[in-house]
């Protein structure tokens, strides 16, 4: 696979231009950020789907928190139906900052991450569902037949890598320093070992921000606002690989949680962009990406792309080809 994620913060008839732009140069897989914040990722999808013809479409990710896993499951078999079979499900435990909004955060979990995709996967075989868990569904069934989708857990933590690479089609790792990435593949192989033959094959993708400009300057300036996303929900653990203070990091969280972007955006550093974004020249993109591609099977090029997004995006797609992999 070789993704792109849009952001639906802009105008939906902007962000459908991005789509069809990405199908036309050639990337085969299109996700959409889904934070409460931002428009419906759903709608944007759908347009999508009546505006591509080949281009596989999906969120990334959508928590089965704001959405019940039930409804869910509809509405992906409903997005599957309306693309001709080209949905793909990407599935996590949300953002951190943006749940905090909605009193959600405590609820974040692998648990529920799993039984979702379980209870996805029994009602898009027709199955009724009875389940008791994170969630509850009593009784519950499609009536209409849903087509499979391709399920891709997103996740960075060691347990989520694992349990992806046990149960689901896919992980879409957050991450974009080749060391986190080679750290997530060790925790992808642990989960290999315990995956029944039948499931198939495994993508290991990794959701890389990424920020190409040919002004190396402009592309570092415009990763400030993923950047922040990730370092406010990164563990621990991987801010201290990055030797990032985890204050700092939490009171960048708290600025998102308040609203306060601007001042989330300013107080992150050039070790943050350096950990959590490749960021700068067609040229360094691509080397970057050489040293991710090493450990992975796949690529999702995510926000911000670039200060000008039509040349972003077609800067992304030759960076992304022009890397060995």
């Amino acid at each position: 696979m070789i993704g792109i994620e849009l952001t639906p913060e802009h105008p939906v008839d902007r962000v459908v231009e991005l789509g069809t732009a990405a199908e036309r140069v050639g990337f085969d897989t299109v996700f959409t950020s889904c934070h409460y914040n931002n428009r419906d990722p759903f709608v944007v999808l759908t347009r999508l789907a009546n505006e591509t013809e080949t281009i596989r479409l999906g969120p990334g990710v959508m928590n089965p928190y704001e959405i019940h896993p039930v409804r869910l499951a509809s509405t992906m078999g409903t997005l599957s139906e309306a693309s001709d079979g080209r949905a793909v499900l990407g599935v996590g435990a949300g953002d951190r900052s943006t749940l905090r909004n909605l009193g959600l955060a405590d609820q974040r979990g692998l648990r529920s991450v799993l039984e979702t995709i379980k209870v996805t996967q029994q009602l898009w075989r027709g199955e009724r569902v009875d389940h008791e868990g994170t969630f509850r569904a009593r009784d519950a069934q499609l009536n209409y037949t849903a087509e499979k989708s391709p399920v891709y857990v997103g996740g960075e933590g060691p347990h989520m890598c694992r349990m992806a690479a046990k149960h689901a089609d896919g992980l879409l790792f957050n991450g974009s320093h080749p060391d986190d990435v080679a750290w997530a593949r060790e925790q992808v192989e642990h989960g290999l070992d315990d995956r029944p033959a039948d499931r198939g094959a495994f993508d290991f993708a990794a959701y890389t921000s990424v920020s190409i400009a040919r002004d190396a300057d402009a592309a570092r300036e415009a990763a400030r606002p993923p950047v922040a996303f990730i370092t406010a929900g990164a563990p621990e653990s991987v801010l201290d690989r990055h030797g990032i203070d985890a204050e700092r990091a939490a009171t960048i969280g708290e600025s998102i949680s308040e609203g306060a972007f601007s001042t989330a955006f300013e107080a992150v550093t050039g070790s943050m962009i350096e950990a959590f974004c490749i960021a700068g020249t067609p040229e360094t993109v691509t080397r970057r990406l050489n040293a991710v591609f090493d450990h992975v099977d796949s690529i999702v090029v995510s926000a911000p792309l670039g200060p000008d997004l039509d040349t972003a995006i077609e800067l992304a797609k030759t960076a992304v080809d022009q890397a060995d992999r």
